[in-house]
């Protein structure tokens, strides 16, 4: 991002970045384009240009600083987002650096992954387990996101969660859902035909495209006529809201998951009306990383399945294209090609 104002992205040389005391550079072999990427784009999302975006990254560790320890060069690692956070504030306290008024992340506050190497503190590496292919490894943080998204409602395994938005968050969010035992219906529209066939092969429980069926009285009927239990509105898009809101039961949990990029309107009183608890996730804490890891770790997230798209860094405008107009799953940029 060159400048603020919507576009005012493009290509610049800059020099490689070093490591100094507990810091790790990171050859980048994959990142993946992020919804906040397209809102950054379109100066929807705050940064500090000029500024390298990209934040889903994997590679091999290039060089460290002195006194790292974690890891060595070679490894083969992801990364956490958070370059700065204060470490003394109530929320950092209370683990949840994601809240912190002086956070500044890579790919908006400083430096991203959109480049050959990036520069990150030790302490947010982390090594990917054996097996997982580095594009693959490149999902961890958005998977870490939905595993926060998913801890925030207390989700049970008896509950009926509707996931709304087949996207790359959609689909991680359902098979986490799933990975702990509840019930999914994941919900899509006519363009998103492919995107339930491929929930439906992660193991979505069911699948419905809203176009053709009305979700309610299906979900109704699965619920005994109470509706489900939690929805999850992960398309960042208002008529979703609304049907999300529709949807929930009487006493019922909706969480927010996608961003919309701009206020909608949005029928609160339901709400008060339905007593619901609603949570909002934003980014991830520590705790969801691990958790992330392991859920790839033992095969009950599939995060490969997901990649539908490559480019090279040069080709970057093409990627954004590509995800702007959902013609993909999930897309990357390879610094290296």
């Amino acid at each position: 991002k060159l400048a603020r104002g919507h576009g005012n992205v493009g290509l610049l040389d800059i020099p490689e970045p070093t490591a100094s005391t507990g810091q790790v550079v990171i050859e980048v072999a994959a990142c993946g384009v992020c919804g906040t990427d397209i809102h950054i784009h379109d100066d929807e999302f705050p940064t500090v240009p000029p500024v390298i975006m990209g934040h889903e990254l994997a590679g091999i560790v290039a060089d460290i600083g002195e006194g790292v320890t974690r890891c060595a060069p070679g490894d083969r690692v992801t990364s956490e987002t958070y370059f700065h956070v204060c470490g003394s504030c109530d929320h950092c306290r209370d683990g949840r650096p994601n809240l912190c008024a002086e956070r500044k992340s890579i790919g908006s506050g400083v430096n991203g992954a959109f480049a050959r190497y990036v520069l990150v503190p030790e302490q947010n590496v982390h090594a990917l387990p054996d097996g997982l292919t580095l594009e693959a490894g490149a999902l961890t943080e958005p998977l870490a996101c939905c595993v926060h998204a998913v801890e925030m409602t207390k989700l049970e395994p008896s509950d009926v969660a509707v996931i709304s938005g087949p996207g790359a968050i959609g689909l991680l969010t359902s098979q986490v859902v799933n990975a702990a035992g509840a019930t999914t219906v994941v919900l899509g529209t006519s363009a998103d035909e492919r995107r339930l066939a491929v929930a439906r092969s992660l193991g979505a429980d069911h699948t419905l495209n809203v176009d053709e069926i009305d979700p309610a009285p299906v979900v109704r009927d699965m619920t005994g006529g109470y509706g489900a239990d939690i929805v999850f509105e992960c398309s960042g898009s208002a008529p979703s809201a609304a049907t999300c809101l529709d949807l929930v039961r009487r006493s019922g949990r909706y969480a927010q998951v996608g961003l919309f990029g701009k206020p909608i309107a949005w029928d609160l009183e339901q709400v008060c009306y339905k007593e619901l608890a609603v949570s909002g996730s934003n980014a991830t804490v520590p705790s969801a990383w691990r958790k992330a890891l392991s859920l790839m770790r033992d095969g009950k997230v599939d995060t490969a399945a997901l990649i539908s798209d490559r480019f090279a860094l040069d080709d970057w405008r093409q990627a954004f294209d590509v995800f702007a107009a959902r013609s993909g799953l999930k897309t990357l940029l390879d610094p290296q090609a």
